[in-house]
């Protein structure tokens, strides 16, 4: 377990956290205060579709060094109005500044039926990283592969970013690293039966970023149950147990890696 004086001395980023959704409107500034307790000193925002907009741009605009918003439009919320909500994505990154473009990606567990409204809407929105130089956070579920293979060709002109929930096996994170991309980490580190940690025993920490994906995937011991930026000790204390490690390691490298990629 990580003692006190421990998470004093650590500086920790949560690299992928839905702060701003409702399951927090009642009690988001002790979540708050509980997070910067444990040493999370930086929150990435990823936004899901145009209705979440503009609870994400509030916290940024009363917290502007603590949270950065990313924009983008979520393979789940790929429908039939996806056209419009792409044309909101475009305006946003053309009027301002944003710290990357997500999440993006594919998701084929729960529907198909907009299977190829999703590709379309994630190469549109590679294409625009590309042209607002930009990274992407990527979320695919029951489409790995396809998703690998759909980031190659914008991988070759120069598009970074990050595998957001990594959970596969070593092959695909050989894959992955080798397309430029980092890997997203976080509850499911935890969990007795992902075999994460042997997957991630030989990989170097300098292609790992920490995230929670607050209020998703809790980590061991709150499995089940919303999660929270906090949260994110117990996933950098399995990552130092698996790569036999220091957490101040864990912790100093995987945040320098966030802020490279993100430029923040």
């Amino acid at each position: 377990m990580i003692k006190k004086e421990e998470i004093c001395e650590m500086r920790l980023i949560d690299s992928h956290t839905h702060l701003y959704s409702k399951e927090f409107e009642k009690d988001f500034d002790q979540v708050l205060q509980r997070a910067r307790a444990a040493g999370v000193t930086k929150f990435f925002l990823p936004a899901i579709d145009s209705e979440v907009i503009e609870d994400m741009l509030r916290l940024e605009e009363k917290y502007p060094n603590e949270f950065f918003p990313m924009m983008g439009l979520h393979p789940c919320s790929v429908k039939e109005n996806y056209g419009q909500e792409l044309q909101i994505v475009e305006k946003y990154l053309s009027e301002r500044s944003f710290v990357a473009v997500g999440e993006i990606g594919l998701d084929f567990y729960w529907d198909t039926t907009f299977k190829q409204q999703q590709f379309d809407a994630f190469h549109k929105q590679m294409e625009l990283a590309l042209q607002y130089h930009s990274p992407i956070v990527i979320h695919t579920r029951n489409g790995m592969q396809e998703t690998i293979e759909a980031v190659k060709p914008f991988a070759s002109r120069g598009l970074t970013g990050i595998f957001h929930c990594f959970g596969d096996n070593s092959e695909t994170a050989k894959q992955i690293i080798d397309l430029g991309f980092l890997l997203g980490i976080g509850g499911v580190l935890t969990y007795k039966n992902a075999n994460l940690g042997e997957t991630l025993r030989d990989i170097s920490l300098e292609h790992i970023v920490l995230e929670t994906d607050a209020p998703y995937l809790s980590p061991v011991p709150y499995r089940g149950k919303r999660n929270e930026s906090s949260y994110l000790t117990f996933i950098v204390q399995k990552l130092a147990e698996v790569k036999g490690v220091t957490v101040e390691e864990v912790a100093e490298i995987t945040s320098a890696n966030a802020e490279k990629i993100f430029g923040q």
